[in-house]
């Protein structure tokens, strides 16, 4: 939720934040500078090199990648899903032992 517990999905927050500008008195126009670079600057990055074929326009400087590197001592990314876990069979006896009974001594 937002201001005052108004809620819409992630990909209409630009465009909420616009509204609630404008709503206080302000132009909003910064806030559609804003997204238009943001759209320009997927489109360039990603976009345009994979669904066109054209060249990588907008590169990472090499001084922000040494100072941000991409993965941290080896780990990178979201990891990996768990595996799932083998259940015993129904036949087999379980091996819980005897337990201790809450509220008795």
């Amino acid at each position: 939720s937002f201001w005052f517990g108004t809620k819409f999905k992630a990909m209409y927050f630009p465009w909420g934040l616009v509204g609630f500008n404008i709503l206080l008195g302000g132009s909003g126009i910064a806030e559609l500078i804003g997204i238009f670079v943001g759209h320009f600057f997927f489109f360039l990055k990603y976009k345009y090199p994979t669904d066109f074929g054209g060249p990588q326009l907008l590169n990472t400087p090499n001084f922000l990648r040494t100072l941000l590197p991409d993965d941290i001592s080896g780990v990178s990314g979201f990891g990996q899903a768990p595996s799932t876990r083998q259940r015993p069979a129904a036949d087999e006896p379980r091996q819980w032992g005897q337990g201790h009974t809450l509220g008795r001594d």
